[in-house]
């Protein structure tokens, strides 16, 4: 259940919409802007890309308009760039990824191109960029900003599984069984769900992984003209950085890691440690809701209390969903997930607040647009892609394949860790029984020798790339290497997380080369 950035923004604007009623169009980019160059490794590397003014984000992308410009006298433009399908076969076919820049400010000082990729797996960078493009125009300064879609997402040749009528059917399934015939009906969803995937995107699944992902990003450093790839990885990126760096650890120039995925975690670790995570977060919004007494609307004088009131509630949305948004309900499901989509980000702990007391009360409309948000649902009814692709990549990464019966009997440990997650998290273990590729590594090879220094910043309070795992990626990429940052405050990830002094630290780095001090904390 990463989460990118541009999912971030995603959440805001679709609440925003809400609460002011609005409606958000779903255009399909125009085939504009594609490179030159069809052949082999030589020519893909030779190709020249041609930039033209960006088109509306696709549907796969999650629609909306062209994005605005960042600054005055700055645009954005975007481009294709062709890779092959399969790397190990690079003369072979070839696809095309999504690319956008905007250029860097002083072209006098300019020291190249910085690439973005905003996490998920499955976030889009075309729309995660203009999205967040005030947060990082002290960067525009001396570099130009570059992020794209990873292939299997958004306009990068998109994996497409369920269409949007029979996506709101799926989301509104009980992923937590209570029975064995709601265990037969998930089971029976997750072998439908896999089975259009294969059938609508059997050519791709094979190849939409990380470490094909890491590739084509040193294909684009090269066709970008830079000699070394100048990063900054967030969530899902930060692992997709690290398998970079471990891949063409003489490549690496300027990077950096926020809000980062523990490199040593398979699946189970990584599910266990992502409910240990939104738990704290959870526990992070009732006190803060305690220390505000009668100025918070939920009830309850004490955590536990309040908590309390949620795990009713959710129990309450299992046995009788209430009304949400037109004919859809709200189930216990998308309630859990629309918490969750809440605590990635302190700012929208308002909105948590609202949306379990209006549930309470019947109204569900609040925590449905949340976890809409989560699935990327648009107000239109239209998805993107971004949970077919964090599928598709997480099921060929990873070689675990557990059945749903292997996924009951470790439920008992999850529930340890969140009375609220628990099941969430422990039944999703079974998400790629089903998947008909199989998977890649037990947990990602990020050893980096010889690589730069890379700077990697962990929160405290991260509830969906728990604090442990910066210092376990410092480690793996190995001495001399990783540096690490500790934030303490809350959200998912620190540099947009309003910390005046990780924001000095990171920008000192990546404009000056000015490396900070490994261990160094920032409070909030």
């Amino acid at each position: 259940m990463s989460i990118s950035a541009a999912r971030r923004a995603a959440l805001l604007a679709a609440t925003a919409a809400l609460l002011a009623g609005c409606t958000v169009a779903a255009d399909e980019a125009a085939d504009t802007g594609r490179p030159t160059g069809t052949g082999g490794v030589s020519p893909l590397t030779s190709q020249k890309l041609s930039w033209a003014p960006c088109p509306a984000p696709s549907a796969d992308e999650g629609g909306g308009a062209a994005p605005s410009p960042p600054a005055e006298g700055a645009s954005w433009e975007c481009s294709f760039l062709q890779a092959p399908l399969d790397w190990s076969v690079p003369e072979g076919d070839t696809i095309e990824l999504a690319l956008i820049r905007v250029r860097a400010r002083d072209q006098n000082r300019r020291i190249g191109s910085l690439l973005f990729n905003f996490g998920g797996p499955g976030g889009s960078g075309i729309t995660g960029l203009p999205g967040f493009a005030p947060d990082y125009e002290t960067l525009r300064s001396r570099y130009d900003l570059v992020s794209f879609d990873p292939r299997g997402v958004g306009r990068s040749d998109p994996v497409a599984c369920l269409d949007d009528k029979e996506l709101d059917a799926y989301y509104a399934l009980d992923f937590t069984p209570d029975d064995e015939a709601e265990e037969r009906t998930l089971a029976d969803a997750q072998k439908k769900y896999a089975a259009a995937c294969q059938k609508n995107s059997g050519r791709a699944l094979p190849h939409v992984g990380t470490e094909n992902a890491a590739r084509d990003m040193d294909l684009m450093r090269q066709v970008l003209g830079d000699s070394k790839l100048h990063y900054f990885g967030i969530s899902y990126g930060t692992e997709l950085g690290g398998v970079y760096a471990h891949l063409f650890p003489s490549h690496v120039g300027r990077a950096v890691f926020d809000g980062v995925v523990d490199p040593d975690a398979g699946v189970e670790a990584g599910a266990l440690g992502q409910s240990r995570g939104f738990q704290l977060a959870l526990d992070n919004f009732a006190r803060d809701c305690v220390d505000r007494g009668d100025a918070c609307t939920l009830p309850g004088t004490s955590v536990a209390e309040v908590e309390t009131f949620v795990t009713d509630l959710l129990a309450s949305l299992d046995k009788k969903p209430v009304p949400g948004i037109g004919d859809r309900k709200l189930t216990q499901t998308q309630a859990t997930n629309g918490i969750a989509q809440a605590l990635y980000s302190k700012e929208f702990w308002t909105y948590l607040e609202q949306g379990l007391e209006a549930a309470d009360g019947g109204n569900g409309a609040l925590l449905l647009t949340l976890s809409d948000a989560m699935n990327g649902r648009g107000q239109n009814g239209s998805y993107s892609n971004i949970q077919a692709a964090n599928a598709a990549i997480n099921c060929v990464d990873y070689k675990e394949r557990y059945t749903l019966g292997q996924a009951k009997e470790r439920l008992p440990q999850f529930r340890e860790t969140s009375p609220v997650f628990g099941d969430f998290m422990g039944w999703a273990l079974s998400s790629c029984s089903q998947w008909p590729v199989p998977g890649t590594w037990e947990h990602p090879d990020v050893s980096a020798p010889g690589s730069a220094p890379i700077l990697v910043v962990g929160n405290t309070g991260d509830p969906a790339t728990p604090y442990e795992g910066a210092r376990a990626m410092v480690k793996a990429l190995g001495p001399g290497v990783g540096v690490e940052l500790t934030y303490e405050g809350e959200g998912h990830g620190a540099y947009n997380g309003g910390s005046a002094c990780v924001k000095k630290a990171v920008d000192a780095y990546l404009l000056d080369g000015r490396v900070p001090k490994t261990g160094t904390v920032c409070s909030s």
